[in-house]
């Protein structure tokens, strides 16, 4: 597989090759039955032991302790949005957000959708450059829950410290962050990310969540939208995005299989160091867009001294076979999207690249 391109992409994004390989082999049959996943019933004994298999493998690599259920369900982390205010925000209560780039924002308008909302701590005055300090945070008694966005994938920041929130559930999106370090997942009330950037292709969004959270949802909701429908249907109330949920089954073994969660986050810092010191020892050739503290494993950014020679740059880089690194069209710039699936031979080849390109443009 020479002709593999270095696949920065933000999302969907990079999976490993030997998932994309193990999926090839087993396109149209699979494991003997005469026919390929995505044509079984999804409830077959063959798909309820994948399902419950993918979910157990989850629970392993996060350390999920009891009291917890994993949920497969549809409509990407844009759905959670709505979803969780609908479930979680009730009349008299408050949502509370820690707003820090484009996706909380966009938890943020949806959720006023559905209740009352309040900012417990913001980084817009410093262009979202930084997460916010939490270590002073005050959550009113009318809380219902505090959400924060663990990676922006936009803006290619990352918290690194978790917020205490007492009794107040903690929510949080890990749409582009999920399992590529470890997680206290007790510390939170429930979790949900999209899978298309680590844990597989787009289609199914996984919802981690404490039992008691989800166990009533309200009555007027509709059917679908209510959590506690999945979770008493064992995600499987009606058809479940099938491939992607076996997808996620793979990525899941190749994580276990190359050493866990901490592993990946070894190997994400070592190769995220390559592009970051490219970056830092460029002498403001590359200008980093978030303050170094705060800076994302999975999501770099960063700016030249103008739009014209970052069009030079991408254009460039494609010729030389990457691909995705043009930044996010509604702030520009440049950017490098490092999941777990991306090699370390493909960061090291753009940090190679970004030195060369300096030299010649310098």
């Amino acid at each position: 597989m020479t002709n593999r391109a270095y696949n920065f992409n933000a999302g969907p994004a990079a999976l490993p090759l030997e998932v994309l390989q193990k999926a090839q082999e087993q396109l149209v049959e699979y494991q003997g039955i005469g026919m390929s996943i995505m044509e079984i019933s999804h409830r077959s004994s063959q798909y309820e032991q994948l399902n419950e298999e993918t979910q157990s493998l989850l629970k392993e690599l996060y350390a999920i302790p009891d009291g917890y259920k994993v949920m497969f369900l549809q409509g990407g982390g844009s759905t959670q949005f709505a979803m969780v205010p609908m479930n979680l925000l009730s009349a008299g209560k408050k949502a509370y957000f820690v707003q820090t780039g484009a996706w909380s924002n966009k938890a943020i308008k949806e959720a006023k959708l559905f209740g009352e909302t309040a900012i417990a701590a913001s980084s817009e005055g410093e262009k979202y450059s930084r997460i916010p300090d939490l270590s002073q945070l005050q959550l009113g008694d009318d809380a219902a829950y505090l959400h924060i966005t663990t990676n922006e994938t936009i803006e290619g920041t990352e918290f690194t410290e978790l917020p205490d929130t007492g009794n107040v559930p903690l929510v949080g999106d890990m749409s582009s962050d999920i399992l590529s370090r470890p997680l206290d997942v007790s510390k939170f009330g429930l979790i949900y990310a999209g899978a298309q950037k680590n844990l597989g292709p787009s289609g199914v969004t996984v919802v981690i969540a404490r039992d008691e959270l989800i166990q009533d949802s309200p009555k007027h909701l509709a059917t679908m939208l209510r959590y506690d429908t999945h979770a008493k249907a064992n995600s499987l109330y009606n058809t479940p995005p099938v491939y992607s949920v076996y997808m996620v089954n793979l990525v899941l073994k190749w994580i276990k299989e190359h050493g866990g969660v901490a592993v990946m986050e070894k190997r994400n810092k070592e190769k995220t160091s390559l592009i970051y010191s490219a970056i830092d020892n460029s002498g403001g050739f590359y200008r980093g867009i978030v303050q170094p503290e705060y800076r994302s494993l999975m999501n770099i950014t960063f700016r030249m001294e103008s739009e014209e020679l970052e069009k030079k740059f991408v254009k460039e880089s494609e010729q030389n076979g990457f691909v995705g690194l043009k930044g996010h069209r509604d702030v520009g710039g440049l950017r490098a999207s490092t999941y777990n699936a991306v090699p370390f031979e493909a960061c090291q080849a753009l940090a190679a690249f970004m030195t060369d390109f300096q030299k010649r443009n310098g």
